[in-house]
C-alpha cells in the first residue's frame, strides 16, 4: 500500500490537492477533517475528542495497510515543535511500512495572505463544517501559526520520498500533477 501524507499549515491546500490527486491516481483521500468533523459535534474540541481522532486514524491506517488497497492520501497539520506530532507520524509510518507499504511525504507551504483567502473557499467550507465560522477559523489559523512551527526546517525531514512545494501560486491540479509524476503514482 502507498500512503501519501500531505502536511502543512491550515488552509495551505492539503485537502484540495488531495482531492485532485485522488482524481488522477488510484489513491483514496482520507483528509484529517473526516475524523474531526465526525467527533467534534459529540465531544467538542476536547482531549477526549483528540484521543478518539488519533485512535480512529490509527485503526483506519492499520485496516488499510492490511487490506491490499492501492493506497491513501492523508492530510495533516504537523506541529514540528511538538514531540507528540512526530510520534504520531512515526507510528503511522510504522503501521504502513510494517506491512511492506511505502510512505511519501509532501509538504505544502504558502504565503499567509493566500492561506487566509483559501480559508474562505466554498470547497473548504463544504468539507469542513467546523471552519464555517470564518472569523474564528481565521483567528485560529493565525494563533496556531504563532504558537507552533508548521513547516519543517531545511533538512529536518530525512526521508527518500519527500517533496516540498510552495503552492502559493499553483493550482491544486498542478500540485497533484507534480506529486503524481515525482513519485510515479
Amino acid at each position: 500500500m502507498k500512503l501519501v501524507m500531505i502536511f502543512g499549515p491550515q488552509a495551505v491546500g492539503k485537502m484540495t490537492v488531495g482531492h485532485e490527486l485522488e482524481k488522477v491516481t488510484e489513491l483514496k483521500l482520507f483528509h484529517n477533517h473526516m475524523t474531526i468533523e465526525m467527533l467534534a459535534p459529540l465531544f467538542g474540541f476536547s482531549p477526549e475528542m483528540w484521543r478518539l481522532v488519533d485512535k480512529f486514524r490509527k485503526d483506519i491506517f492499520e485496516t488499510a495497510a492490511a487490506s491490499g488497497m492501492y493506497g491513501l492520501i492523508f492530510t495533516y497539520v504537523w506541529a514540528f515543535d511538538l514531540q507528540q506530532d512526530w510520534d504520531f507520524v512515526d507510528q503511522v509510518c510504522r503501521i504502513i511500512e510494517d506491512k511492506n507499504g511505502e510512505v511519501y511525504f509532501v509538504e505544502l507551504e504558502a504565503e499567509l495572505d493566500e492561506r487566509i483567502e483559501r480559508n474562505r473557499t466554498p470547497h473548504r467550507l463544504e468539507h469542513k463544517p467546523t471552519k464555517r465560522d470564518i472569523a474564528r477559523s481565521e483567528q485560529d489559523l493565525k494563533q496556531t501559526m504563532e504558537k507552533y512551527r508548521l513547516n519543517s526546517l531545511a533538512g529536518e525531514i530525512r526521508r527518500d520520498n519527500y517533496l516540498r512545494i510552495n503552492n502559493t501560486n499553483l493550482s491544486a491540479d498542478e500540485v497533484a500533477g507534480l506529486i503524481k509524476s515525482s513519485f510515479h503514482l
